[in-house]
């Protein structure tokens, strides 16, 4: 039996310090796959640079020149991970029957990509890596990642605990995800949508090589918060039970103050006036901002602009953008 056309995508924005052994460590994996017959000789690693400022578009051109096996896809600018991501997988499912996709600080273990394509070749579409124990993580982490989870779980949106981008998804599987056409991506909470059967795979994350993180505290919490406004209403809803529940407490404090008032008890209160200001315009700010972020996505997609660009296509052998620069050259000269 031919082994499946395997690729292996890896989102890339300023590795130069883990790149080489990522490439070496990914190689190596993708060799014994082909030795063993489990997948084709066909087979490619894709590392997709997403607009890096530092050396790692030169590392990738490097490394394809050693290794066959090894691919690039130069973005024109940072489009985001989840973006990049979608580049990537977007540029290979057309040559591939599955697809890997792994950040490069390889903190995920490589070694179970052998499992992910024996569960391929078992019928799955999608197979989640997930993480079996977060002890690399700190306490904050640890916490905040398993609140966010189950909050999502809460307001209706069906996300893989511990799953972050580390999975296989079969070309029938990336088809239908490619039907997802929103702007604002989410792709934990999408791919769950596609269906087909799927099954997980557990390991224990490793400490980083090398390198600083590309997901702080504030660009997780904006993740957190993008996810749940992409797939869920509940913030707004939660604002009008706010709003309605704010009526009825001011309507039993008027209804206080005019008993108050005709028992002849009524003294002025400046701190209590003062304190309902503040609370209620809190509220309004808070109902405005959440309403806004709303609106904001909604502004994002109707534009329907391109999520990325690619500049050069070393998977496809493609220039992109090279005739369109001389287009708008030509049109400038005239």
């Amino acid at each position: 039996m031919k082994g499946p056309i395997l690729t292996i995508v890896v989102p890339c924005y300023n590795e130069e310090e883990v790149l080489p052994e990522t490439a070496k460590q990914l190689s190596a994996v993708l060799t014994d796959l082909i030795d063993d017959f489990l997948i084709s000789k066909e087979s490619k690693i894709l590392f997709v640079d997403d607009g890096s400022k530092d050396r790692t578009w030169a590392l990738i051109e490097t490394e394809m020149a050693k290794n066959p096996v090894i691919k690039g896809l130069k973005l024109a600018r940072n489009a985001g991970h989840q973006n990049a991501l979608l580049a990537g997988l977007e540029t290979a499912s057309p040559q591939s029957d599955c697809v890997i996709s792994i950040d490069a600080d390889l903190q995920d273990d490589i070694k179970v990509i052998r499992t992910f394509v024996e569960k391929y070749r078992d019928g799955y579409d999608v197979v989640y890596g997930v993480r079996d124990s977060r002890e690399t993580d700190t306490f904050f982490k640890r916490t905040t990642a398993l609140g966010f989870y189950r909050f999502m779980n809460k307001i209706g949106i069906h996300l893989i605990p511990n799953h972050a981008d580390f999975r296989l998804m079969s070309k029938r599987a990336l088809a239908e995800l490619f039907n997802y056409k929103e702007t604002n991506l989410f792709l934990r909470g999408l791919i769950p949508l596609v269906g087909f059967p799927s099954t997980k795979v557990f390991y224990d994350r490793k400490e980083r090589m090398a390198g600083e993180s590309k997901y702080p505290l504030k660009k997780m919490l904006a993740f957190a918060f993008d996810g749940i406004t992409s797939f869920s209403i509940t913030p707004i809803r939660f604002v009008t039970f706010i709003g309605f529940l704010a009526v009825i407490i001011s309507a039993m404090a008027g209804g206080y103050a005019i008993f108050q008032e005709l028992s002849g008890h009524t003294e002025s209160g400046w701190t209590s006036i003062i304190i309902s200001i503040w609370f209620v315009g809190g509220l309004q700010l808070l109902a405005v901002g959440i309403i806004g972020e709303y609106i904001g996505k909604i502004y994002r997609e109707v534009k329907r602009r391109p999520r990325y660009a690619i500049e050069v296509d070393a998977f496809s052998n493609k220039i992109e953008g090279k005739h369109k620069l001389e287009v708008v050259t030509n049109t400038v000269g005239k």
